[in-house]
């Protein structure tokens, strides 16, 4: 990982190479913040020390300029300060800076700091590697445009009004909801295993060409089971097998694979058969044009207690203008 150092005393800044680079970091140095923001802006960079106190553009508001800044990947943001005060670390947060040190440093703790950072941005690696392995799956179908980023925040949506009021809000927590965001967009990593003959077919499917088609689900859970029993406490691989395997199913017990009945299905799946069939409905395809919202939710309060769980119908309903707002924000 490339790390952005920034002071304007030259001699702390090489005091912080060398420190860094005993670590085996790989460093570049720059002793003004604005020069240090326009090398943020090209890319390189993904984590950047900077002091606190510098002529121009201090490291406060050159953190600030970075969190403003539109970048396409996350910046971890440490302040160098020789200021301790409650007063002083408020600011520094509130202009987005990740972690503090205070001046002098300690070698051996900035590298373990540099190493927390690290774990934090491997992180936004892992998400960024399943959402590209759901987009993957879904490139074998062109029609579907942007469904994946809808299906992935009506999800959000809907565990975000199911946590506030509902009898399974009890199940929802912050690590719920951020699980649901990140693994929805697996749902149909089993497509990638169906025929083209059946998978791009633009008219309707025959019985069998159907029976082919659901058999998405057990390929996308399988696949993800067996990548649980390699790494059995990883979380998202749980939660991401389920909604594979589930979101097909139905309330009432009619749905596929399994004929899961009720709260027999796992709620990440009721929560995606949700999301998913909205999307469908108000998506165009070959074979029919998009429908407005009012005839999907139509479609959808129709099926409460048949295809859909009350409880999860119930947060669409308090959620209707969130998934307008995102159905507008990623038309096709």
């Amino acid at each position: 990982m490339n790390i952005l150092i920034v002071d304007d005393n030259a001699i702390a800044l090489e005091l912080l190479r060398n420190a860094l680079q005993q670590g085996g970091h790989t460093v570049k140095a720059t002793r003004g913040g604005r020069e240090a923001f326009d090398l943020i802006r090209g890319g390189e960079f993904s984590l950047v020390i900077s002091d606190w106190e510098m002529p121009g553009m201090s490291g406060v508001e050159l953190c600030r300029a970075v969190r403003q800044e539109d970048l396409s990947r996350y910046v971890y943001f440490i302040l160098l300060t020789g200021h301790d005060t409650q007063q002083d670390k408020i600011a520094g947060l509130d202009a987005g800076a990740d972690d503090f040190m205070i001046k002098p440093f300690d070698a051996a703790e900035l590298c373990a700091r540099v190493r927390s950072a690290e774990r934090m941005l491997s992180l936004e690696t892992r998400d960024v590697a399943i959402f590209a392995m759901a987009k993957l799956a879904e490139s074998r179908d062109p029609e579907t445009g942007a469904h994946l980023e809808r299906v992935q925040r009506y999800c959000k949506a809907l565990t975000q009004h199911l946590r506030r009021a509902s009898r399974v809000g009890e199940q929802i927590n912050d690590e719920f909801v951020r699980l649901i965001y990140l693994t929805s967009p697996l749902h149909d990593i089993g497509k990638v295993g169906i025929p083209d003959c059946v998978l791009l077919k633009p008219g309707r499917l025959s019985d069998h060409e159907f029976e082919v088609m659901k058999t998405h689900t057990t390929l996308g859970g399988q696949t993800l089971e067996a990548a649980l029993r390699k790494f059995p406490n990883v979380k998202f691989l749980r939660m991401a097998r389920d909604i594979a395997m589930t979101h097909h199913e139905r309330y009432d017990g009619k749905g596929y694979p399994a004929g899961l009945l009720g709260d027999g299905i796992p709620l990440c799946g009721r929560v995606v058969a949700l999301a998913d069939v909205y999307d469908a409905l108000t998506s165009k395809r070959v074979y029919k044009d998009a429908f407005c919202h009012d005839v999907a939710k139509a479609v959808i309060v129709r099926d409460l207690g048949g295809h859909f769980d009350p409880e999860v119908v119930g947060a669409f309903l308090s959620a209707e203008e969130e998934f307008t707002m995102i159905r507008q924000q990623f038309c096709e």
